[in-house]
Parts: C-alpha cells; structure tokens; sequence
C-alpha cells in the first residue's frame, strides 16, 4: 500500500495503482473502527470513471465494520456535507473525488460526525489498517438505502434561506464537466430567474473542454469569451467536484479567491461587526488589511479546507477562504465549502445593486498591487515538504521576517513571497505580490534563486 495517499486532509491517488478495491475496502473498515458500528454514514461520488468501482469496494468495507450506508451517487461534494448536516441519520460523510486532480486520480473527502477528518485523524485510520486491527461484522447486518431527494432538499433549503430579491442578473456557469453540472444551473436558475448561461454541464470524465480547475487562468478562457459574447454580468466556474468556485466580472476580468473573500468579507461585516475573518497563507495582504479597515478581525490559516474548517469551528469566524476559490460560510450557513452556495451570495449581493452597477465597480477601490497566480512547480513527494523549510532559513539569515504557518511566506519591504508544498499535488506553490511589476518579478526571482540554492 502507498502510505503517502494519506494526506493531510483528504485521502488522494492514483485511481488504478494506489486505490485497488484490496486497499479502498481497508479505508472503508478503518473508517468505520472509528466511527463505530451500528451508526450511518452518508457517501457520494464524482462523475470519475473509477468512483462507482470505489463507491462499490468502501461501502462493502464499511459495512464490514458494521456501519450502514446512505448511498447519495453522483453528487458535488458539498451536496454530501450538507446531506450530514441536515439529515438527523446520518453520523459521517464520505465523498469519493478526486476534485481538480488530473482524471486518473481519485480519493476521500471524510467527516466523522459534524467534524472534517484531518491530520491525526486520516493518520488513525492508515495505523489501524498497518495493524490489522479490525473487528468483522456480518454485512448483513447493515443496509445500503438509496437516497433519491437530495438535490431536490436542497434546492428547497436554498430557495428558503437565499435573499432572492433585488434585479435579474445574466450568469454564465461553467461546470467544466464536474460535477456541479448536475445542480449547480437548476439552482442558479430556479432561485434568481433571470438568465443562465450553461457550458459543459454534462458530466464527462475525461474532462474534453478543459480542466475543471478554476485556479489556472487557461482554465477560465470559455467562460471569460462566454461573459463577453452575451454581456453577462458575472461569469462562475467550478472545480471537478464543485466545492471550489471561480469568478469574473462583466468585462472578463478574473475575481481571484481572495478578492472574491473581500466582496464577501464586507458584506458579512455589516451584519456581524467585528467579525473575525479567516484567509490562508497564499491570500492577498489587500484581504487582510480591508477586513481590519472594516472593522473585521484577520486571521491568517495554513491552506486545506479541513485545516480552515477545524479554524472556523476554533474562532467562530463567520467567513473563511482559500486563494483556490475555498469559501466557507458559517453566516446563515453550515461552515463547510460550498461553490453553489458562494455563487449565490456573489449573486445576492449584485443583485441587490442598482441596475447600472457592474460586478467590477463594486471592488474598485481594492489597492491595486501586482501579484502571480499561483504557480506550481513540479517537485518529487519525498523532498516537497524540505525545501520551504530551507527556503525559509535562506530568508531569515537576511534578516527578514518569515511565517512558516504553512512553508514560508516571506515579508520583503513592499509585498510578500510564498513557497509551500501542495498537499494534493507532487508540486511546490508559489505566489509573489508586490507594490509594483518590478518588484513582484524581483520577488519572485528572489524566491526561485532560493529554491535552487535550497534544492
């Protein structure tokens, strides 16, 4: 068995040669040692080719450890975080995706209870299968009902609980063949009305248009020529498993997550002064410093979304998110990320504007600095995780100040520089921002220089 498909805060690998149904049956016993017998879990999947082999080889190791089985089948992530949250049966969560990772990976998304299982967490389970530590349950015992109201409860919770008022907007949705296709436009259009421009809703593993990964600007080129060609007034896209969103504006512009987290940022601020606002290591120092103008409190938070949520559920913090497009909401929602529901509050809050009012007026007065997106570095798993540590000591022999929350975000005199290793990806993540174009390439010229130094 390949340890490493342990990761911090998911399982993740390659679908054929580390997810055999020998080792995905393991996961499923383990999961349910620590769950316990007699309770249910609620599982989905993705729109994978390998999901239904894996759904098929978990659940029949759950239900060896005596656990039954809520089956969801091929729903986005969030559909199955807000079926634990809403369904009094259910006592865990399990995903099958493998999100915005290249087709022939797959993995687990977990919750044991309300909680996101993560870190120690994940560990436990690869130790109990190290030490065969299990106890046999007759299968039998257990059940496996199919659960078939889901999308439809939760487009009832949405058309309940979103401020559906305010003009018609012109939304273009790009499911990139995820997942999210399969609700994402029904509940756009269903709870707003005006008009929903769909691409690539039908879910395809193969992934034939483009990667389904809102993060890489490549990614975002059908939906930025869709935005122009039918003056919409915003443009969405989802990840492989709709839990991560991407936005631009009318004019193409692309909203990065963490401009994106400032127009949410504000509004939550007005009805929750002084909040406490979370952003990760990768995340614009403009993010943190208008949640403090407005009178929120910043906090800063390694990357991974069960890192950020276990953070919520520590500070009480009514709004957190991720560079990657990450938006969790615990205002009037459950904490966990949800792309759906984020795109509903982009939409409350332009909806709620006068009809001249464009999506890129209403940041404007956001400082402008010069920043990369995020830039992956190939890098081998055995030595990803050494090299921001090194790169970190190279900087703070210059006697400047550096964070290793998460790898090391480097603080030089007019912007910032971050190296860390990607928890999901054989890769290092870069990021720079700076006051002008000159020091940002200068920072990062700085940081790859240290990179090779450190390699």
């Amino acid at each position: 068995m390949n340890e490493t498909i342990f990761r911090k805060y998911d399982i993740r690998g390659l679908a054929d040669t580390d997810l055999t149904d020998e080792v995905v049956e393991l996961i499923g016993r383990a999961y349910a040692e620590v769950l316990g017998a007699g309770k249910n879990v609620v599982v989905g999947y993705d729109a994978r080719e390998s999901s239904e082999r894996l759904f098929n080889a978990l659940t029949g190791g759950l239900r060896r450890g005596g656990v039954s089985v809520i089956k969801l089948g091929m729903v986005p992530t969030p559909l199955v975080y807000f079926a634990n949250f809403t369904d009094d049966n259910a006592h865990g969560a399990i995903q099958i995706t493998g999100s915005h990772n290249p087709a022939e990976y797959n993995g687990f998304k977990m919750m044991m209870g309300k909680e996101t299982l993560h870190g120690d967490g994940i560990q436990a389970l690869l130790n109990i299968i190290k030490k065969n530590a299990f106890i046999d349950h007759a299968p039998d015992a257990t059940t496996m009902v199919e659960r078939t109201d889901l999308k439809d409860s939760y487009l009832a919770w949405m058309m309940e609980n979103v401020q559906r008022d305010g003009r018609k907007l012109k939304v273009v949705l790009d499911s990139g063949n995820g997942v999210a296709g399969v609700i994402a436009p029904r509940v756009i259009n269903e709870v707003f009305g005006g008009e929903v421009i769909e691409l690539f809703s039908e879910p395809d593993a193969a992934f034939p248009n483009h990667h389904p990964d809102p993060t890489v600007e490549k990614n975002l080129q059908h939906l930025i020529a869709a935005v122009k060609e039918h003056g919409a007034d915003l443009g969405v896209a989802y990840d492989g498993d709709g839990d991560r969103i991407g936005v631009v504006d009318e004019r193409g512009d692309v909203i990065w997550g963490d401009k994106l987290m400032i127009l949410l940022s504000r509004e939550v601020l007005k009805e929750h002064p002084g909040a406490t606002i979370i952003g990760e290591v990768k995340c614009s120092q403009s993010l943190f410093d208008d949640v403090k103008a407005h009178g929120g409190e910043p906090i800063m938070s390694a990357v991974g979304h069960s890192l950020i949520k276990a953070k919520i559920k520590e500070t009480g913090a009514k709004l957190a998110g991720e560079m990657s497009g990450h938006i969790f909401f615990n205002d009037r929602y459950f904490g966990f990320d949800d792309a759906i529901y984020a795109t509903c509050r982009v939409m409350e809050i332009l909806a709620s504007t006068s009809e001249e009012t464009k999506l890129s007026q209403l940041l404007s007065d956001v400082p402008e600095t010069f920043a990369t997106p995020e830039l992956r570095v190939d890098c081998e798993e055995d030595v990803k995780f050494e090299l921001p540590g090194k790169v970190a000591e190279h900087f703070a022999t210059k006697g400047l100040e550096v964070n290793t929350i998460d790898g090391a975000r480097v603080h030089f005199a007019q912007g910032w520089g971050l190296v860390r290793a990607s928890n999901t990806q054989p890769v290092l993540v870069m990021r720079v921002e700076a006051a002008t174009e000159e020091l940002k390439e200068d920072y990062l010229q700085q940081l790859k220089d240290a990179l090779e130094a450190s390699a």
